[in-house]
C-alpha cells in the first residue's frame, strides 16, 4: 500500500514532499491505535472475567485508574494476543487453556467442527529400544480426504514426507500432519519387522465431522442388548443427531450403553447436560452441574439442570427448533471408554452422573479439565458478550477460562483427570492389532462386553507388548479439548 501511495505522489509532481510524510505518520498511527483499542479490550475483559483475576496482577482493578499509567501500561505490547498471554495465570501449571482467537467467525465454525484438515486423528508410539516410532491412525472422518485415500483405523505409518520417524526425527515430521499437503507411507508389521505397503499423497479440505461416528446395539451379551456410541465431540449443531442415536437405542430397548469417548476433548456444556439427560433414566429436572464465576460475576453463578427437550442448532449456532429428549428408561449403570483426549465436557458427563448411577471407566487416564470458557468479543456495552455489537473493524476474540463446574455434590476435583475404576488399559499397546470401532474383539470395547458377561474387569485381548506412547497432539486446535457456554447462558 506504501509503495502504491508513493507512485501516486511521485506522479503529482505539485504536491509536497511534506505531504507523504504526513500520510505515512497518519498509517503509523492508524495502526498503532488500532492495537491499543484492542489491547484495551483484552485487558477489560480480562479484568471482567478472567477466572482466576483475583491471582494475576495486572488485572487488578487499581491498574485503570490512572489514565496515562494505564495507556503506557497498555502501549508496552507490541500485539493484543502478547498481552492477552501475559495475563495468563500460570501458564501450562494451572491455565493450560486459555487463548486468543484471531478470528471468531473461523473459531466458530470450527467449535461445529467445520474445518480445514486431512480428517486424521492419529496416536505416536515408540515401538522398540532402538527409537524406531510409529503413529498408528486411530480415527479417520467419514467423507474427508483421508477416507477417500481409503486409510483407515488401524493403519500404521512409520514415515512422513519420506523422513522415517525415530525417536529423533518425530518431533518434527509430525508438523507435516499439519500442512495442506503431506505423504504418508504405510507399512505392515509382522513379529516387530515393519514392511512397507505403499505411500499416498492427501490434501487438506474444509469438512464438516458429524461426532455421532457410530452407532451399534450387540444384540446378545449374554443374554443382553448392550448400546454402544462412538462419540467423538460435543457439538450443538449435531445434537438433533445425538438424539436419533438414542431414539435407535429407545427402540432397541437396550439394557447397557457403552460410551465410547476416546476420542472426545468436549465442547459444548448444554450438550453434555442434554446426553446425560438421555443416559439418566430417572431424569427429570434434578440438577446436573454448578458452574461458579469469578468475584466479579458472581450474579451469573447458576445450574444446570437435567433437561427433558432439547435445542436444535444449525451450523451457524442459530437455534432452529427444540426436540423432546430420547431418554432411556433401562439403564442402570453406563460404561464410559476413556483416554488421555477425553477432556472438558467429556469428564463433565462422567462428573455429572457419578450421584446418580455408577459410571464405569475403562481404558487410560482423563485429559483433566474442570474449568470451562465463554467467547469474549470487543463490545463493551455488552460486557464483552455480544457478538452483534462487537468493534466491526476486527475480528479478534478472547477464549478465556471463566467459570469451575461441580457436580450435584460439590465435587469438582478432577483436574489431573478420572483414573479408570475397571481396567486400565491402554490402546497404543494394541497398535499392531488396532480394530475398527465396534468390533467385539476390539480391546477397550471387548473389557466392557466381557464385565457385561461376567468376565472379570480386565482386557482378554493378549497384549501386545508394553509401548511408550509419545505426545501427540490430537489435532492442531486447542478447541479440540474444550468446554464452553455461549451467551444464551448468562442471559436466561
Amino acid at each position: 500500500m506504501k509503495n502504491i501511495k508513493n507512485l501516486f505522489l511521485i506522479t503529482l509532481i505539485s504536491l509536497a514532499v511534506t505531504s507523504c510524510f504526513k500520510d505515512e505518520d497518519d498509517i503509523i498511527v492508524s495502526e498503532t491505535e488500532k492495537t491499543e483499542e484492542i489491547n484495551d479490550f483484552v485487558w477489560k475483559a480480562m479484568n471482567s472475567w478472567y477466572n482466576w483475576q483475583d491471582l494475576v496482577p495486572d488485572l487488578a482493578d487499581s491498574k485503570a485508574d490512572d489514565n496515562s499509567t494505564y495507556q503506557a501500561y497498555l502501549n508496552q505490547y507490541s500485539s493484543p494476543e502478547n498481552l492477552f498471554n501475559s495475563l495468563i495465570y500460570q501458564t501450562d501449571v494451572v491455565d493450560r487453556f486459555s487463548w486468543f482467537i484471531e478470528d471468531y467467525i473461523e473459531q466458530e465454525q470450527a467449535f461445529q467442527g467445520i474445518s480445514k484438515s486431512f480428517g486424521l486423528r492419529f496416536q505416536g508410539v515408540q515401538i522398540n529400544t532402538e527409537g524406531d516410532v510409529i503413529i498408528y491412525v486411530r480415527h479417520v472422518a467419514d467423507d474427508s480426504p483421508a477416507s477417500a485415500a481409503n486409510i483407515n483405523r488401524g493403519d500404521i505409518i512409520n514415515a512422513i514426507n519420506g523422513t522415517v520417524l525415530t525417536t529423533t526425527t518425530y518431533n518434527t515430521a509430525i508438523n507435516g500432519l499439519y500442512q495442506d499437503d503431506v505423504t504418508l507411507s504405510f507399512v505392515s508389521e509382522n513379529a516387530g519387522t515393519l514392511t512397507a505397503i505403499e505411500d499416498k499423497t492427501i490434501t487438506s479440505a474444509v469438512i464438516s465431522e458429524n461426532p455421532v461416528y457410530l452407532t451399534k446395539v450387540f444384540s446378545d451379551i449374554d443374554g443382553k442388548k448392550v448400546g454402544y456410541l462412538v462419540y467423538n465431540a460435543f457439538r450443538s449443531s449435531y445434537n438433533d443427531e445425538l438424539n436419533d442415536a438414542f431414539g435407535f437405542f429407545k427402540d432397541q430397548n437396550i439394557s447397557e450403553l457403552v460410551l465410547d469417548l476416546r476420542l472426545n476433548g468436549g465442547g459444548s456444556v448444554e450438550t453434555s447436560v442434554y446426553l446425560a439427560s438421555m443416559i439418566y433414566a430417572n431424569a427429570n429436572t434434578e440438577r446436573f452441574a454448578e458452574l461458579i464465576f469469578n468475584s466479579k460475576q458472581q450474579d451469573e453463578n447458576d445450574y444446570y439442570n437435567f433437561a427433558n427437550t432439547l435445542n436444535v442448532y444449525n451450523s451457524d449456532s442459530e437455534r432452529t427448533g427444540t426436540q423432546t429428549i430420547n431418554r432411556l428408561s433401562t439403564l442402570n449403570q453406563v460404561y464410559i471408554l476413556t483416554s488421555g483426549n477425553t477432556a472438558s465436557a467429556s469428564e463433565m458427563i462422567i462428573n455429572g452422573l457419578a450421584p446418580y448411577m455408577p459410571v464405569k471407566l475403562i481404558g487410560t487416564t482423563t485429559y483433566g479439565k474442570n474449568v470451562g470458557s465463554i467467547t469474549l468479543y470487543d463490545s463493551p456495552s455488552s460486557d464483552y458478550l455480544n457478538q452483534s455489537t462487537a468493534n466491526s473493524s476486527h475480528l479478534n476474540a478472547l477464549q478465556p477460562i471463566v467459570f469451575q463446574i461441580y457436580n450435584k455434590n460439590g465435587d469438582s476435583d478432577y483436574a489431573d483427570g478420572f483414573i479408570p475404576n475397571l481396567a486400565e488399559i491402554k490402546e497404543s499397546d494394541y497398535w499392531n492389532v488396532t480394530l475398527p470401532f465396534g468390533d467385539e474383539n476390539e480391546a477397550i470395547l471387548k473389557t466392557a462386553l466381557d464385565d457385561i458377561r461376567g468376565i472379570s474387569g480386565r482386557s482378554t485381548v493378549t497384549k501386545q507388548g508394553d509401548f511408550k506412547l509419545l505426545k501427540t497432539p490430537l489435532t492442531g486446535n486447542k478447541f479440540e479439548n474444550e468446554m464452553y457456554i455461549n451467551s444464551d447462558f448468562i442471559s436466561r
